[in-house]
């Protein structure tokens, strides 16, 4: 994928930055953490707001200021488990974009994990499959979902924060939901793992080439879907935070707060707010369905050849499991609205 002024999360705004429909990004109030520093005749600038500051400036030192991210005070989420599961997708299958042999390969495993776990083709897409689970009950479904393709360039991404991560959580969300008790009239839970997120390598602009798997799930059960919950960069190992993202439903963001709260990490999730995402959430809340999408955008090496298992954690994904898990335990819940 060729470089652009601006990127984020494989949706690229060109260099002219010109406004449209198709690249809505409205970049985080800028805290600007400017560097100026002389290279031959040029400069080089770089912004946490919405630039990627390059590798020499955001060094080790840097980094090792960060924080980890908190211990949950709950013991719900098998974050063990999903932490290996991690790991195998990116040491066992590596760079696995949509419709490759390794993702090909890659989705029976995960379909083996899910409770009731099924595959779902994606119309106009051959070779292209999202893979289903559900747990049953009553009334329109609560969705958890990620997607499990990585970037299709560069070549040997293998997307550990940016794929790996959101498949192992909702993976791991699932079987704990599965053994939970379940009251009398609770809420039908399904996983969705997308398949095609990412756009196909040179393929613009990313609404139109990207979110296959999402758009095709919406499509076919909107009217089944009381809400969606969305798990993307959770597992940065330092300097995890998620604001909500401009996309994601106030109210259902509130409950996600409220429940990270409940399991002692409130602190990853601060009152305020970042830039609109294009992600696997944007055709659900253009049906009008509540959603919300868990993506800390601040991750520095974001589709890049660095985005390895060095850079994310067991306590990272802990933190987050623990939270959602929470949070769907009191939505399913006889009564419970799923965005009030």
């Amino acid at each position: 994928m060729g470089r652009r002024a601006v990127r984020h999360h494989g949706r690229t705004l060109g260099a002219s930055m010109r406004a449209s429909t198709e690249r809505r990004f409205h970049r985080r109030p800028a805290i600007i953490l400017a560097a100026l520093i002389a290279l031959g005749a040029g400069l080089l600038v770089g912004s946490s707001g919405g630039f990627p500051l390059p590798a020499f400036i955001v060094g080790a030192d840097a980094q090792s200021t960060q924080k980890l991210a908190p211990r949950p005070t709950s013991n719900g989420f098998d974050s063990g488990r999903a932490f290996a599961l991690l790991r195998e997708q990116v040491q066992d299958y590596g760079h696995r974009p949509a419709g490759s042999p390794a993702s090909r390969r890659l989705a029976p495993r995960l379909r083996a994990l899910l409770p009731r776990g099924r595959y779902e083709q994606i119309p106009g897409h051959p070779g292209l499959r999202n893979v289903v689970g559900s747990i049953p009950g009553r009334g329109r479904a609560i969705v958890i979902g990620a997607h499990y393709d990585v970037e299709a360039a560069p070549a040997g991404f293998v997307g550990a924060n940016d794929g790996a991560a959101g498949t192992a959580a909702v993976v791991y969300l699932a079987r704990a939901l599965a053994r939970a008790p379940r009251p009398r009239g609770a809420r039908a839970v399904r996983f969705v793992l997308f398949d095609g997120e990412e756009e196909p390598a040179g393929c613009e602009p990313f609404i139109e080439c990207g979110l296959r798997g999402s758009k095709a799930y919406a499509a076919r059960h909107a009217d089944e879907v009381s809400s969606l919950i969305l798990l993307d960069y959770i597992a940065e190992k330092r300097g995890l935070r998620f604001a909500r993202e401009l996309g994601s439903e106030r109210a259902l963001w509130a409950r996600l707060r409220s429940a990270a709260r409940a399991v002692g990490v409130g602190s990853l999730f601060p009152a305020d707010t970042a830039g609109e995402v294009l992600d696997d959430h944007t055709p659900f809340t253009q049906r009008g369905i509540p959603a919300i999408d868990l993506i800390d955008f601040d991750y520095q090496p974001r589709d890049s050849l660095q985005d390895t298992l060095d850079k994310v954690s067991q306590r990272s994904l802990d933190a987050v499991g623990e939270t959602v898990l929470r949070l769907v335990l009191r939505l399913r819940r006889p009564g419970a609205q799923a965005a009030s």
